[in-house]
Protein backbone atom coordinates (compact mmCIF):
# COMPACT_ATOMS: atom_id res chain seq x y z
CA UNK A 1 0.00 0.00 0.00
CA UNK A 2 1.47 3.32 -1.01
CA UNK A 3 0.52 6.72 0.24
CA UNK A 4 0.64 9.90 -1.74
CA UNK A 5 0.75 13.52 -0.80
CA UNK A 6 -2.76 15.02 -0.49
CA UNK A 7 -1.83 17.77 -2.95
CA UNK A 8 0.41 16.82 -5.84
CA UNK A 9 0.99 18.28 -9.26
CA UNK A 10 -1.14 15.43 -10.67
CA UNK A 11 -4.02 16.26 -8.31
CA UNK A 12 -6.75 17.92 -10.41
CA UNK A 13 -7.77 20.07 -7.43
CA UNK A 14 -4.27 21.43 -6.79
CA UNK A 15 -4.47 24.40 -9.21
CA UNK A 16 -7.77 25.49 -7.67
CA UNK A 17 -6.36 25.19 -4.15
CA UNK A 18 -3.28 27.21 -5.10
CA UNK A 19 -5.47 29.90 -6.67
CA UNK A 20 -7.62 30.05 -3.52
CA UNK A 21 -4.52 30.26 -1.32
CA UNK A 22 -3.24 33.18 -3.38
CA UNK A 23 -6.60 34.95 -3.19
CA UNK A 24 -6.71 34.53 0.59
CA UNK A 25 -3.08 35.71 0.76
CA UNK A 26 -4.00 38.83 -1.23
CA UNK A 27 -6.95 39.54 1.04
CA UNK A 28 -4.75 39.09 4.13
CA UNK A 29 -2.12 41.44 2.72
CA UNK A 30 -4.74 44.06 1.89
CA UNK A 31 -6.38 43.83 5.31
CA UNK A 32 -3.09 44.03 7.16
CA UNK A 33 -1.84 46.91 5.02
CA UNK A 34 -5.04 48.90 5.48
CA UNK A 35 -4.90 48.28 9.24
CA UNK A 36 -1.30 49.56 9.43
CA UNK A 37 -2.15 52.70 7.46
CA UNK A 38 -5.24 53.38 9.60
CA UNK A 39 -3.09 52.97 12.74
CA UNK A 40 -0.56 55.49 11.40
CA UNK A 41 2.18 52.87 11.33
CA UNK A 42 4.54 55.09 9.31
CA UNK A 43 6.00 57.55 11.81
CA UNK A 44 9.60 56.38 11.46
CA UNK A 45 11.66 54.31 9.03
CA UNK A 46 11.30 51.00 10.88
CA UNK A 47 7.52 51.33 10.77
CA UNK A 48 7.63 51.46 6.97
CA UNK A 49 9.19 47.98 6.74
CA UNK A 50 5.91 46.03 6.94
CA UNK A 51 4.12 48.46 4.63
CA UNK A 52 6.82 48.10 1.96
CA UNK A 53 6.91 44.32 2.41
CA UNK A 54 3.12 44.12 2.12
CA UNK A 55 3.16 46.23 -1.05
CA UNK A 56 5.83 43.98 -2.56
CA UNK A 57 3.89 40.92 -1.40
CA UNK A 58 0.70 42.21 -2.96
CA UNK A 59 2.44 42.80 -6.30
CA UNK A 60 4.13 39.39 -6.19
CA UNK A 61 0.93 37.54 -5.19
CA UNK A 62 -1.14 39.22 -7.92
CA UNK A 63 1.60 38.44 -10.45
CA UNK A 64 1.71 34.80 -9.29
CA UNK A 65 -2.06 34.57 -9.64
CA UNK A 66 -1.95 36.02 -13.17
CA UNK A 67 1.31 34.46 -14.42
CA UNK A 68 2.37 31.46 -12.35
CA UNK A 69 5.80 31.12 -13.96
CA UNK A 70 9.07 30.12 -12.32
CA UNK A 71 10.54 33.62 -12.01
CA UNK A 72 7.32 35.09 -10.64
CA UNK A 73 6.90 32.24 -8.14
CA UNK A 74 10.51 32.57 -7.00
CA UNK A 75 9.98 36.31 -6.53
CA UNK A 76 6.88 35.58 -4.45
CA UNK A 77 8.88 33.15 -2.33
CA UNK A 78 11.63 35.73 -1.80
CA UNK A 79 9.16 38.40 -0.71
CA UNK A 80 7.39 35.95 1.59
CA UNK A 81 10.72 35.00 3.19
CA UNK A 82 11.37 38.72 3.70
CA UNK A 83 7.91 39.04 5.30
CA UNK A 84 8.83 36.30 7.77
CA UNK A 85 12.10 38.04 8.64
CA UNK A 86 10.34 41.41 8.86
CA UNK A 87 7.71 39.92 11.14
CA UNK A 88 10.37 38.46 13.44
CA UNK A 89 12.12 41.84 13.52
CA UNK A 90 8.79 43.50 14.33
CA UNK A 91 8.14 41.07 17.18
CA UNK A 92 11.53 41.96 18.64
CA UNK A 93 11.01 45.73 18.16
CA UNK A 94 7.54 45.71 19.70
CA UNK A 95 8.59 43.54 22.63
CA UNK A 96 11.79 45.46 23.44
CA UNK A 97 10.01 48.80 23.03
CA UNK A 98 7.36 47.75 25.51
CA UNK A 99 10.00 46.39 27.88
CA UNK A 100 11.96 49.65 27.82
CA UNK A 101 8.77 51.58 28.57
CA UNK A 102 7.86 49.29 31.48
CA UNK A 103 11.38 49.53 32.92
CA UNK A 104 11.27 53.32 32.72
CA UNK A 105 8.06 53.32 34.75
CA UNK A 106 9.02 50.46 37.09
CA UNK A 107 12.83 50.11 37.15
CA UNK A 108 12.77 47.26 39.67
CA UNK A 109 10.35 45.09 37.70
CA UNK A 110 11.78 41.78 36.50
CA UNK A 111 10.98 38.16 35.69
CA UNK A 112 7.47 37.06 34.83
CA UNK A 113 5.95 40.35 35.98
CA UNK A 114 8.11 42.23 33.47
CA UNK A 115 7.37 39.75 30.70
CA UNK A 116 3.61 39.90 31.33
CA UNK A 117 3.60 43.72 31.46
CA UNK A 118 5.70 43.82 28.28
CA UNK A 119 3.35 41.52 26.40
CA UNK A 120 0.35 43.58 27.52
CA UNK A 121 2.05 46.93 26.78
CA UNK A 122 0.84 49.82 24.66
CA UNK A 123 2.41 48.42 21.49
CA UNK A 124 0.80 45.11 20.50
CA UNK A 125 3.81 42.86 21.08
CA UNK A 126 2.57 39.91 19.04
CA UNK A 127 0.91 41.81 16.17
CA UNK A 128 3.96 41.51 13.86
CA UNK A 129 3.36 37.78 13.96
CA UNK A 130 0.79 38.52 11.25
CA UNK A 131 3.69 39.22 8.89
CA UNK A 132 5.17 35.82 9.74
CA UNK A 133 1.81 34.21 9.07
CA UNK A 134 1.48 36.02 5.72
CA UNK A 135 4.96 34.88 4.73
CA UNK A 136 4.25 31.27 5.64
CA UNK A 137 0.93 31.38 3.81
CA UNK A 138 2.63 32.71 0.67
CA UNK A 139 5.25 29.97 0.83
CA UNK A 140 2.49 27.41 1.25
CA UNK A 141 0.78 28.72 -1.90
CA UNK A 142 3.92 27.83 -3.88
CA UNK A 143 4.54 24.45 -2.25
CA UNK A 144 5.28 21.83 -4.95
CA UNK A 145 4.01 24.26 -7.57
CA UNK A 146 4.52 22.81 -11.07
CA UNK A 147 5.48 26.27 -12.31
CA UNK A 148 8.67 26.03 -10.26
CA UNK A 149 10.03 23.16 -12.33
CA UNK A 150 12.94 23.99 -14.54
CA UNK A 151 12.16 23.79 -18.23
CA UNK A 152 14.41 21.29 -20.02
CA UNK A 153 16.33 22.88 -22.88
Amino acid sequence: MTTTSPVTAADPGAPHLRRLLLIVLILGILGTGIELVLLGHYEDLSQWVPIVLLAAGLAAAVAALALPRRGVLLALRAVMAACILGGLLGLWLHYTGNMEFELEMYPDMQGLALMWATLRGATPALAPGTMVQIGLFGLLATYRHPGLRRVAQ
